[in-house]
């Protein structure tokens, strides 16, 4: 095999540097020459380009600053700041240089302390509050598409690169690594704001591509926890909800288990105890006077709505002139906390769905403080039913908030003992009857909860699990579309991997139960043998996967894998498998949860909701699969809207219209029937 040469260029860059030790300056034609040169390795992507700054810096001097890493290719974002400084007075443009040419020599994870006490002093130089104006009008650019078609041409080959318009070339990703890590100095709100915005969009994934800016997403999760404000607690914990790339997920956790560990606390706890307020003096409310008038922040079904009171008590919408005029730095943070309220909202409804399976449990005034009388996680905490144990008989009492009370399902109000344990009610751990009253209840008092919690699927071990003993087949034998269930199991805390038709071995998906110290398996492999276009993509992904069993194992157990050509699972090479977990063992909350979440695979990304399969899919081999999908039995979530729309129709205008017919919603129109 012939030995693959370095470029000679990597070594060109150590004879400017003993150059300049030895001459002591180089001369105008020298920094001419050298600049364009580091002009054309900053269009490269790879080492070379990375090499490109450090020429710069060479080219540098104390008055005259190295070129700008950046230029214009149809990138908005450089652009942009090519513009502005183009705009600015020579003094400015000069300090602007250098603060923009440090921040792309930006090498490494993480900022060394001499990157940091450098770029400190470059921020100094432009100004703290214009640096933080520029980085806010400049970072979201990045939304914005290139304006010009890009492509990348091979030498010695026919092969054409387009890149997608929102790809970002190399030497911007690491002026905007750098830009970020700056910013990660720096605790002001507006800029936490902006980098925790920018950290959602450059973890989006582009088809075919991937993640879009994983270096710079990276730096703005460091960079909030670095900051370590509120503010930038608040951002990583709704990044955690927004992103679902895996080593994204895992950067988040680590800055939050960096945060938790500084004060001696779990990571859960750290979010737990640090969701802010947003300046909400009430669950769910504010009010601030501005003037004669009063601003009004409630929050309606999730939205956080804003409104002003007038001298004579009636709201309206929009903003008086003179709160706009007087007040206008108060408003713009009022506006920005409501903002900011609706996204934690959304983060605090994930976090407690996830409590089922966290083993969590407070006493009963930590519980007051962190949920039932918490301004912002109260508004969810009081749609939710709980669960109160103690007094001298450890007596259990199950209780939601309502007319300004704790009551039961008979609205009787309850008083839990002072030593009393609280957690989340699942309906597992409740008889049908107490289950039924609770949806009852919740349907005549027209409360919607967050998340299902009385209306939650149960699922329970069945006569063919027990005959099984160790695996579950009640999810086996279907068809899913791929790429959808890589996607809902990172939405759901599974890990997968991408199934290529390679050769290569797999894991199953599989669930980490840390709390209980299992885990659980799901068996899947790719379908079909034929690189063709129906059973394979360009990339060479499976664009189908078909089902097997569900088992659970110790968490540290040995994991079986499955070639990507078939064969089953089995252990590998010289590696011992643990054995599966007997499932009248497992816990019955955990296999609920667990097979809930396979359902709800199942249910969504199953081939069976195409009609595009109804003539049996690739080369026609799963038709009985589609027709069994579409017409056989339902499973216990359409079960549950079966029986929800039961409820329902009888109080519609057009119940006489309506009736249930075995799977089916049948409606008789004016028309015509439907058959839904």
């Amino acid at each position: 095999m012939p030995q693959a040469w370095p470029d000679p260029r990597v070594y060109f860059v150590a004879t400017v540097d003993r150059y300049k030790k030895d001459a002591g300056r180089f001369t105008p034609e020298h920094s001419d020459v050298l600049g364009q040169i580091q002009k054309q390795w900053r269009a490269e992507s790879g080492d070379i380009g990375k090499r490109a700054n450090k020429l710069g810096e060479l080219i540098g001097s104390a008055d005259a600053p190295p070129p700008l890493p950046a230029f214009r290719n149809g990138e908005v974002f450089a652009s942009q700041v090519l513009d502005d400084l183009e705009a600015m007075d020579a003094p400015q443009r000069n300090a602007w240089s250098f603060l923009v040419s440090h921040a792309a020599i930006c090498s490494g994870s993480k900022p060394s302390k001499a990157w940091e006490n450098q770029a400190r002093e470059r921020i100094a130089k432009v100004g703290e509050a214009e640096f933080i104006e520029r980085l806010r009008a400049w970072l979201p650019l990045i939304d914005q598409p290139c304006t010009t078609e890009r492509e990348q041409r091979y030498e010695g080959s026919n092969y054409v690169y387009r890149f997608h318009p929102l790809q970002i070339c190399d030497p911007h990703l690491d002026l905007l690594k750098g830009l970020v890590w700056m910013a990660g100095l720096i605790d002001n709100d507006d800029l936490t704001r902006t980098v925790g915005a920018v950290g959602i969009s450059a973890y989006k994934k582009l088809p075919g591509i991937g993640p879009r800016a994983t270096r710079v997403g990276n730096a703005c999760v460091g960079a909030l926890g670095n900051i370590a404000s509120s503010s930038a607690l608040t951002q990583l914990a709704v990044m955690k909800v927004r992103v679902k790339f895996g080593s994204a997920q895992q950067a988040i956790g680590k800055a939050l288990g960096t945060l938790a560990s500084a004060i001696g606390v779990s990571t859960e706890e750290l979010e737990e105890m640090s969701v802010p307020a947003y300046g909400l003096t009430d669950v769910g409310r504010l009010e601030e006077p501005m003037g004669e008038f009063t601003a009004v922040l409630e929050v309606i079904d999730g939205k956080a709505e804003l409104q002003f009171r007038k001298p004579d008590g009636k709201l309206q919408k929009a903003a008086p002139a003179s709160v706009k005029e007087a007040f206008a730095e108060d408003l713009k943070e009022l506006k920005s906390a409501a903002k900011d309220l609706e996204k934690m909202l959304i983060a605090q409804k994930e976090r407690l769905d996830g409590l089922f399976l966290l083993r969590k449990s407070w006493p009963l005034e930590q519980w007051r403080e962190r949920y039932l009388d918490h301004p912002v996680v109260g508004i969810l905490a009081r749609k939710l039913i709980w669960r109160f144990t103690g007094g001298a008989d450890g007596r259990t009492m199950d209780a939601i908030w309502f007319d300004g009370a704790l009551r039961d399902f008979d609205r009787q109000a309850i008083a839990p003992a002072d030593d009393s344990t609280v957690t989340l009610w699942h309906p597992i751990d409740s008889d049908t009857a107490e289950i039924v009253r609770w949806r009852n209840w919740l349907f005549e008092h027209l409360i919607r909860q967050p998340f299902k919690q009385a209306h939650r699927e149960i699922y329970l071990l069945t006569d063919a699990e027990r005959a099984t003993a160790t695996y579950s087949n009640r999810f086996a034998s279907h068809v899913l579309k791929q790429h959808q269930f890589n996607s809902l199991c990172a939405v759901r805390g599974w890990k997968n991997r991408l199934r290529l038709m390679v050769d290569d071995s797999y894991p199953p998906a599989t669930r980490l139960l840390p709390e209980w110290g299992l885990r659980a398996e799901y068996w899947i492999e790719g379908m079909g043998n034929d690189y063709n276009d129906e059973y394979v993509t360009e990339s060479g992904a499976f664009r189908y996967l078909v089902t097997d069993q569900v088992r659970f194992y110790p968490i540290d157990a040995g994991q079986a894998t499955a070639h990507a050509g078939g064969g089953g699972y089995g252990p590998g090479w010289r590696e011992t498998l643990g054995d599966p977990l007997p499932l009248d063992t497992i816990p019955p909350l955990v296999l609920s949860e667990v097979l809930r979440d396979v359902d709800l695979f199942v249910g969504v990304t199953s081939a069976g909701n195409d009609p595009n399969w109804s003539d049996g899919g690739p080369q026609g081999r799963h038709a009985d699969y589609w027709q069994e999908y579409s017409f056989g039995d339902l499973g216990e979530s359409a079960e549950l809207r079966k029986q929800l729309l039961g409820s329902l129709l009888p109080r519609l205008k057009i119940a006489s219209q309506c009736r249930l017919d075995g799977r089916f919603l049948v409606v008789e129109g004016k028309l015509r029937a439907y058959k839904i």
